[in-house]
């Protein structure tokens, strides 16, 4: 009896696993295709985006370093950048060390022009009309 049982076992564990041979290179691509477009591209943007944040650097620009440090740019050189953390304090630190370009030193230039238009608007409310809380 024993013999029968194990016999009808073994016939359908064999035909259990003759499946689609293609399966499992199906579901291999679908998961690389899935890993390429979900991690390797974003990435691959982001660091383009940081290398042209990092090549237009120039004197004049407001930039955050990756450690926080805030500063004006002074100089630029081909893998250094110095900065201006405080007035007459200057630091040197590598230009892939900067995080992020706050104000440009082009932009400012531009919004310069339109800063200096006198306005014409009165204001709506002046020191009178503001109530003291007390």
């Amino acid at each position: 009896m024993r013999t029968d049982r194990k016999a009808g076992i073994v016939p359908l564990a064999a035909s259990s696993s003759s499946g689609n041979p293609y399966g499992i290179w199906i579901l291999l691509a679908l998961f690389i295709a899935a890993a390429y477009f979900l991690i390797i591209r974003p990435q691959q943007r982001r660091r383009r985006e940081v290398e042209a944040v990092q090549s237009s650097i120039g004197p004049g620009d407001e930039i955050v370093t990756v450690a926080g440090l805030y500063g004006t740019v002074i100089d630029v050189d081909d893998k250094i950048v110095t900065i201006e953390v405080a007035p007459g304090v200057t630091n040197r630190c590598a230009r892939q060390a900067i995080g992020q370009v706050i104000s440009s030193a082009s932009r400012r230039d531009e919004a310069e022009p339109e800063a200096t238009k006198p306005e014409t608007t009165t204001p709506e409310s002046t020191a009178k009309d503001v109530v003291d809380p007390d």
